[in-house]
C-alpha cells in the first residue's frame, strides 16, 4: 500500500476459503471513529452463515488437513504466520487504528507485535508440549493427552480484536483445531 493510497477493505465474510457475501445479503458500516467515514459495509452474518461456517471448519477438522498435520508442520505454518504479521505490521496497524481509533503507534507497537508474538510462542509451542502420566499409586495409571477437540468458535470484543484473536486462535490452532472467528 501506498503512502497516498487510502485503503480499502473486503467486507465479505471467510468462509471455506472464499469471500463471500452474508447468505440474506444483509450488511452494515464499519464507521472509523477516527473521522467517521465508512471504511467499508460489512457482511452482517447471520445463522445459516455460521453454520455454513462451522460446516467448514468442522469438514477442515474431519479430513485432517490441519489436526493431521505433524508437530513440526504446524509449527512452521505458525510461525510463518506470526512472520507475516510482522512483515505486513505497518498496514495492519494502520487498519487497526482506522478500526479502533487508537494512535497508529500504539497499534504497530502493542497490537501487531503482541499478536505476533502470542501467535510465534503457541507455533514455538506445538513440538514441546506432549503426553504426560499423571502421579498416582502403583495400582494405576492416568495418562494425560492432548488431542484436538474439533472446530472451536472464537467472539473478540471491539477494543483489542487483534491481539484478542491472538490469544485464542493460537493455542486453537497449535492443538490442532479449526478455527471459526
Amino acid at each position: 500500500m501506498s503512502d497516498t493510497a487510502a485503503p480499502t477493505f473486503d467486507g465479505r465474510a471467510l468462509i471455506n476459503g472464499e469471500r463471500v457475501a452474508a447468505r440474506d445479503g444483509q450488511t452494515f458500516d464499519c464507521i472509523s471513529p477516527v473521522d467517521g467515514r465508512v471504511l467499508t459495509t460489512v457482511a452482517r452474518c447471520g445463522e445459516a452463515d455460521i453454520d455454513a461456517a462451522v460446516s467448514a471448519g468442522r469438514a477442515a477438522f474431519e479430513d485432517r488437513r490441519w489436526a493431521g498435520k505433524a508437530p513440526a508442520a504446524r509449527k512452521r505454518v505458525m510461525i510463518k504466520f506470526a512472520d507475516l504479521l510482522l512483515a505486513h505490521a505497518d498496514e495492519l496497524a494502520l487498519t487497526e487504528t482506522l478500526d479502533m481509533g487508537k494512535p497508529v503507534k500504539y497499534s504497530r507497537a502493542v497490537d501487531v507485535n503482541s499478536a505476533a508474538n502470542c501467535i510465534r510462542w503457541y507455533g514455538e509451542a506445538v513440538d514441546k508440549v506432549y503426553d504426560e502420566i499423571a502421579p498416582t499409586p502403583d495400582t494405576a495409571l492416568a495418562l494425560i493427552t492432548r488431542e484436538p477437540v474439533g472446530v472451536v468458535g472464537v467472539i473478540v470484543p471491539w477494543n483489542y480484536p487483534m491481539i484478542m484473536a491472538a490469544w485464542k486462535i493460537a493455542p486453537a490452532l497449535a492443538a490442532g483445531n479449526s478455527v471459526v472467528l
